[in-house]
């Protein structure tokens, strides 16, 4: 602004350190999800939901990368402590999905979110996180009609074993 005689003051730009800068959980963050599924034995596939632990959503078991384990190994270990499965995870994603996930600290975390499809061979009785979820075997339609993002619900719909 100009002051009395005319000239404009000027304010310094300051350190570096004080300008503002990106934030990192602005940033998508990648997860790996498990889409656990079988076939009945009339041939039909389920795949399994499982409820988040906060707002109890259907969701499918996902978490962070795993240090010393590829995506799919990381997706079926998410798979056995989320939701009691063991199996087979395949080797390629099957799609991606986006949320948002709430930080501790109230603010909202962009999650990029693989999934790989994970033929199931044993369902547990007894896992690693039974106390805080509830699991729930259904079609891809239903399954789909139950999740809340978009992207997952199309993935579900679409799948093919």
């Amino acid at each position: 602004m100009a002051d009395s005689t005319g000239s404009f003051e000027t304010r310094p730009m300051g350190k570096k350190s004080d300008r503002l800068r990106p934030e990192p959980d602005r940033e998508p963050r990648t997860q790996y999800a498990a889409l656990p599924w079988r076939k009945r034995e009339d041939g039909a596939v389920e795949m399994l939901l499982i409820t988040s632990r906060e707002s109890k959503r259907w969701v499918i078991p996902k978490g962070w990368p795993m240090k010393d384990r590829s995506p799919e190994d990381a997706a079926a270990t998410e798979a056995y402590e989320e939701a009691g499965v063991i199996g087979k995870p395949g080797h390629k994603s099957m799609g991606v999905y986006h949320y948002d996930k709430r930080l501790r600290s109230g603010r909202l975390q962009h999650v990029r979110v693989m999934v790989y499809p994970l033929e199931v061979r044993e369902a547990r009785d007894i896992w690693p996180e039974m106390t805080e979820r509830d699991r729930l075997w259904s079609s891809p339609a239903e399954a789909a009609s139950l999740v809340d993002e978009p992207e997952l619900r199309t993935l579900l719909a679409k799948f093919k074993s």
